[in-house]
């Protein structure tokens, strides 16, 4: 029995997720140029609030994600490790006559997760806080815990000073948290549908294709690849979708295997054998008709 997945479905994990990239920005027109270059509204958030947002090109294609927590005199960028330099240099591309400041602090912080149904438990067990509402965020003495997770699974992510994440996951680890892999957490995720830049999401994916709407406002001003997203949003379609979906057989698909589902003709992006139902569970692009 693999325990780390087994805590990440049924009891909780720890996840080092230190390897993502973090990055400060500051300055007084931070709000105004963040607001100007993701996809979600940012000018309206306030401290302790948080969200899930797109990078886009002029052309509405999806060049990053990340996660973007709102503190009292600064935002974090959290993002994928391997798009932590592409994420600075797209955001400092466009800051002309803007007073803001960007720090890459991948290095001097750390990330765990810890995720599973019994995060809440062991929080309170430790007494950290707990945020309700997804992307929100609370300090815990030198640390934030914020509610968002890698799997899907309920969770929170906690960043802390990075001379202080031995104690923290030897707290956790006390608290009953068991260590769980990246495979356990890709294991996990892939069931639970969730896609990931780089694997499920591409450089060529459209948001509506991707669906992950939570990641748009259509509620706020102009922002850079603003005019596709909405043009399609008036047309009401796109010609294919990023779907969970369920495959025949015992043999694992790779990426970019094309196959059939319903009629429909699908690309697969992601495959794994999943341990609780023995099946294979896939994140792929289905064609809509």
């Amino acid at each position: 029995m693999n325990l780390g997945y087994e805590a990440l479905r049924h009891g909780a994990a720890w996840l080092d997720l230190s390897a993502r990239g973090r990055i400060v920005v500051r300055g007084r027109d931070r709000a105004r140029l963040l607001h100007a270059t993701t996809s979600n509204e940012v000018k309206k958030m306030t401290p302790g609030t948080g969200c899930y947002a797109f990078l886009l090109n002029p052309q509405g294609r999806i060049q990053a994600d990340l996660c973007l927590f709102c503190h009292a005199d600064h935002f974090l960028i959290d993002t994928e490790p391997e798009l932590r330099e592409k994420v600075r240099l797209h955001i400092k591309r466009y800051i002309i006559a803007d007073q803001v400041e960007l720090e890459d602090v991948t290095a001097s912080t750390a990330a765990i997760g810890l995720e599973g149904p019994g995060t809440a438990a062991i929080l309170a067990e430790l007494g950290a806080p707990v945020s309700e509402a997804a992307y929100s965020h609370m300090a815990w003495a030198d640390a934030t815990v914020a509610a968002v997770t890698v799997t899907g699974q309920p969770g929170v992510r906690i960043f802390c000073p990075a001379e202080q994440a031995a104690d923290l996951v030897h707290r956790l680890e006390t608290a009953g948290a068991v260590a769980a892999s990246a495979e356990d957490a890709r294991l996990v995720r892939i069931e639970n549908g969730k896609p990931r830049y780089g694997e499920d999401i591409r450089e060529t994916s459209l948001p509506q294709e991707t669906q992950q709407m939570h990641a748009v406002s259509f509620n706020k001003g102009c922002y850079l690849g603003q005019e596709i997203v909405e043009r399609i949003r008036a047309q009401g379609r796109v010609n294919k979708k990023l779907m969970r979906v369920v495959l025949e057989g015992s043999e694992l698909p790779a990426a970019g295997t094309k196959t059939t589902l319903d009629g429909a003709e699908a690309e697969v992006t992601s495959a794994v054998l999943s341990p609780s139902s023995g099946q294979i569970v896939a994140l792929a692009y289905v064609r809509q008709r």
